[in-house]
């Protein structure tokens, strides 16, 4: 874990019951941690930042510190006390006096088993946060018309998370697939099921070259592509481009979805892949039961996958991902940042019905009210699937 503990001491109290008070409480945390004391120079460098508050009398300090604190990091501030020599109280006024200056904070006070688990949770959340900020995510063409609820507030996200979006024009993309060879070879054609999905391999591949460049040139850590034009442009589809880019890393959306993009993002800052982008097609709101599909899936997140052709046109190449079956969490944020939904749940199966995109996916949420929340209040169609559980990180980061 990449905690670090700082320190406030008032000077009225003994240093050395306050030191032997310290090694006591914070070895019942039993959590790995560097031990920076009163020195703050390294502050806003770990993934979670603790404040010890071992004494009372020490809200005068934290006031003189907190303008350095505010320029080295962007992080709420945790309150870590035992309770001892008026430690709770002081933390109690530094928190009302972080509220009135409109800043986040939270008191971590406790049996040792509650702050070892809220720590690691806030440890979680913070190591997502550092790796979100700074990012650079692409807009390939602008959203697809059919997302008239899925607009997205640039700088709210720039604010919250630390992300940058950038729009590419989708002129640009297809005068690069324009210089890509035309004999583009690909490791797939043996996997592909007929004559016209293995001549659309190349064609693919085109794609996911020239999207290559783009994110290269861009500097992109993920993109979302406005792909039903390419079916008229190109007479093919970004299906396997996105899959691979996913499970590289690279984060790689449908539609142009820009709140969907964000979520991926977030996805795999919490869990390490991206997630699979799909619609919900089935729900069963009196046994949780929901069906997602789309026609491409991350390759890093299937036990094994199938070629097919894309759904909606019967052209290009669709991705048919087999994932193993467990838990689950589906999660959505919203463009404006200011709503989200995360919930877990189990995948059931994997499907292959015919009327449906190639990837199909029966998951059952834990809680099966929650599956009305798709039949009243929705953050638009897509929702990420994500491989484990991770709601409880997901609430805390949004």
């Amino acid at each position: 874990m990449n905690i670090a503990i700082y320190t406030l001491t008032s000077q009225l109290h003994n240093e050395v019951a306050v030191d032997a008070a310290t090694s006591e409480f914070l070895n019942s945390l039993g959590i790995k941690h560097e031990f920076a004391g009163s020195d703050f120079k390294t502050y806003g460098g770990h993934d979670l930042e603790l404040i010890y508050v071992r004494t009372g009398g020490t809200e005068g300090l934290f006031k003189e510190l907190l303008p350095r604190m505010l320029r080295q990091s962007k992080q709420p501030f945790y309150l870590l006390t035992n309770g001892k020599s008026n430690s709770l109280a002081a933390s109690m006024e530094i928190l009302s006096y972080l509220r009135q200056q409109g800043l986040r904070g939270e008191i971590l006070h406790g049996s040792p088993a509650y702050m070892r688990e809220r720590i690691a949770t806030l440890q979680q959340v913070g190591k997502a946060m550092r790796e979100l900020n700074g990012c650079r995510l692409g807009v390939i063409g602008e959203p697809s018309d059919w997302l008239i609820a899925s607009r997205t507030k640039y700088r709210t996200v720039l604010d919250r998370l630390g992300i940058e979006i950038v729009s590419i024009d989708m002129n640009e993309l297809l005068m690069l697939i324009n210089r890509i060879p035309t004999d583009m070879p690909s490791e797939l054609s043996a996997q592909a099921p007929t004559d016209a999905i293995r001549q659309s391999l190349t064609g693919a591949e085109r794609i996911y070259e020239a999207l290559r460049l783009i994110v290269e040139g861009y500097d992109l850590q993920g993109f979302t592509l406005r792909c039903f034009d390419l079916l008229s442009s190109v007479h093919n589809t970004g299906c396997l481009a996105l899959a691979r880019f996913n499970s590289q890393g690279i984060v790689a959306g449908c539609e142009g979805d820009i709140p969907a993009m964000i979520s991926m993002k977030i996805s795999q800052a919490v869990s390490g892949k991206t997630g699979f982008q799909a619609n919900p097609a089935h729900i069963d709101p009196e046994t949780g039961e929901m069906i997602f599909a789309h026609c491409t899936i991350p390759f890093n997140m299937v036990e094994r996958f199938e070629l097919d052709t894309h759904f909606e046109s019967g052209i290009g190449v669709g991705i048919r991902g087999f994932m193993h079956p467990g838990p689950v969490t589906i999660f959505k944020a919203s463009g404006s940042m200011d709503r989200h939904f995360a919930e877990e749940g189990e995948l059931i199966e994997n499907q292959s019905k015919p009327d449906l995109c190639r990837t199909q996916q029966l998951i059952r949420l834990n809680d099966k009210k929650a599956a009305m929340y798709f039949l009243t209040n929705p953050i638009g169609n897509h929702h990420i699937v994500m491989q484990g559980h991770h709601k409880k990180v997901l609430d805390e980061i949004l």
